[in-house]
């Protein structure tokens, strides 16, 4: 997929920064910043994506964490971010002629699909410390709505997830950051 202008992908764990830096980053540099996550929505109600856009919410949250290894919740993930990526791609394709920055942004958006299908330099943000990760999960619930719940979601984003998404990022090439503003001037390093 050959675009006009600069691109750039961010992903990485939940609560980790990624939206506030693909924001700082289309500010600075007069681009846009899409935020793959919020087409979900859109995409919901298509029998096709439905069964990945609720995969979650259909759950048990502390059945599924109680229930499955992290192992198991990491490749039901995969396939999650598998399913959702027709439609990531789509969304991506839209803007091939802006000449703009675009950055784009998602947790779904995993380094092999990216290397797959992107031509486009990325970055995986991983979060500085559990304690951030819960501060900002209870700011901004992801699932669960009990305090109990939200810590368990921390954990395993923290401490299960993150270091797969560097495992992930480091195989395929990727550089990773823990913290947005760590990553800022790479990526406007690449963006420029």
């Amino acid at each position: 997929m050959n675009h006009k202008g600069k691109r750039l992908f961010i992903t990485g764990i939940p609560t980790s920064g990624k939206s506030y830096l693909a924001q700082k980053l289309a500010n600075k540099l007069d681009g846009f910043a899409v935020l793959l996550d919020d087409l979900r929505k859109k995409i919901s109600a298509d029998e096709k994506y439905k069964k990945w856009t609720d995969f979650y919410f259909d759950k048990d949250e502390e059945k599924y964490f109680l229930q499955n290894s992290p192992e198991e919740r990491w490749q039901d993930f995969v396939l999650q971010s598998e399913g959702l990526w027709p439609a990531f791609k789509a969304e991506i394709k839209k803007y091939q002629d802006e000449p703009r920055p675009v950055i784009f942004e998602c947790v779904n958006l995993l380094p092999h699909l990216a290397k797959r299908s992107l031509n486009f330099p990325g970055i995986v943000l991983i979060g500085k410390s559990y304690e951030e990760t819960l501060d900002r999960n209870r700011k901004s619930p992801r699932w669960g709505t009990t305090q109990r719940q939200q810590e368990m979601e921390a954990k395993n984003f923290f401490f299960e997830e993150g270091p797969l998404f560097k495992k992930e990022a480091i195989k395929y090439g990727y550089p990773v950051f823990e913290t947005a503003d760590e990553a800022f001037n790479y990526c406007l390093e690449k963006l420029s």
